[in-house]
């Protein structure tokens, strides 16, 4: 039977994140688990808010967090194709944990890893049959900087599978995401990880049409030069659309970049916007006020939107207010992953409120 063509494939690593909600972790005795990463996030919130077919590209351990991990990816209704490992029953490989809890008023969220021996850092070219991921076809194919800076090999997989990508008529998406934790972790011993960190991400944005990042990303994870306007607020775009000139002549092959803005008054109040660049204009999304439960996974959430508009062909100005709908929506669920309906995304973009439905 021949395979439906892909929407949407993601390439990165599938983590799990213990939450112990608003409880400090040395106080904490028991936890949530969400199953997330953040290209896994972007094709979760695909399927699940968008009805799109998605897939994730990923490594996968074969004992009981790896069960879990499968399962739960089967159940937000995204396909997996995984290079599979064996658990020696005392180091790894091992699935990653990401530790983070959710603060609360004027406490700041804190978040830490355990990403020792993870599987997905043995990642590399040469781990995944693409012509056999695509047979059916695949409309578009997204990583991040994030799985980018684990290894000194993933980068090379995420410009194979780009290739691939782009050979199957896909179009190729990057979020920055720059962690300054995971480049200075990982990078090789006598090496600065700031310009390791340029140096890789800039190969693989070569090959990129839709780049996610902020002007941080921008700077840290591209080393562009900073903007040349000084904001008038952290919700100010002006200082991003300075750099979109910069970003144009670096990287000429990228078709539009889009970010979302965020003022922080406290851990569980933020003012929410977003911004696309696209066609030498900007597309900004409105501002609204969040109160936020959960803020891990807007900016996935943000991404999963605007990507299913584009896909859908939709005019700039409405992809950059579905996406912006849809981050905001998911940071009033607990997890990683979407609990929103189209219906309420769509409400939200068009002006719609939290008044009861009835």
């Amino acid at each position: 039977m021949a395979q439906s063509t892909y929407d949407f494939i993601a390439l990165g690593a599938l983590v799990t994140r213990l939450d112990p909600g608003i409880v400090p972790f040395e106080y904490a005795d028991h936890y949530d688990l969400h199953v997330s990463g953040g290209e896994f996030n972007v094709a979760a919130n695909m399927a699940r808010a968008f009805g799109k077919k998605t897939a994730i590209v990923s490594a996968m351990v074969d004992y009981p967090i790896g069960a879990k991990v499968e399962a739960e990816v089967r159940r937000m209704g995204v396909d997996g194709f995984y290079k599979r490992f064996s658990h020696n029953g005392v180091h790894g490989p091992n699935m990653a944990q990401v530790w983070s809890d959710r603060g609360q008023g004027v406490r700041a969220p804190v978040v830490f890893y355990n990403r020792a021996n993870e599987a997905a850092a043995l990642l590399g070219p040469g781990s995944f049959d693409w012509k056999k991921i695509f047979e059916g076809g695949v409309r578009w194919f997204h990583s991040g900087g994030i799985f980018a800076a684990l290894s000194a090999t993933t980068p090379e997989l995420i410009i194979e599978g780009m290739k691939a990508a782009k050979e199957a008529g896909a179009t190729v998406s990057f979020d920055l995401n720059y962690r300054a934790k995971l480049w200075s972790a990982n990078a090789a011993e006598g090496t600065d990880p700031v310009l390791q960190a340029q140096k890789l991400l800039g190969k693989i944005v070569e090959y990129v049409d839709i780049l996610v990042g902020n002007e941080e990303d921008l700077q840290k994870g591209l080393g562009l030069a900073g903007p040349q306007v000084e904001k008038v607020s952290k919700l100010d775009p002006s200082a991003f659309i300075s750099m979109m000139e910069t970003v144009g002549k670096r990287y000429p092959n990228i078709k539009a970049v889009a970010t979302t803005i965020r003022e922080v008054k406290s851990t569980n109040h933020h003012e929410w916007s977003a911004v696309l660049w696209s066609g030498g204009k900007a597309h900004r999304a409105p501002v609204c006020s969040l109160d936020v439960y959960d803020r891990v996974g807007g900016g996935d959430g943000f991404a999963a939107g605007l990507f299913a508009s584009l896909l859908e062909e939709a005019d700039p100005e409405n992809a950059v207010r579905t996406g912006w709908a849809h981050g905001a929506l998911l940071t009033s669920f607990p997890g990683d992953t979407t609990m929103a309906t189209r219906e309420q995304v769509e409400a939200f973009a068009s002006g719609g409120s939290a008044r009861i439905q009835r």
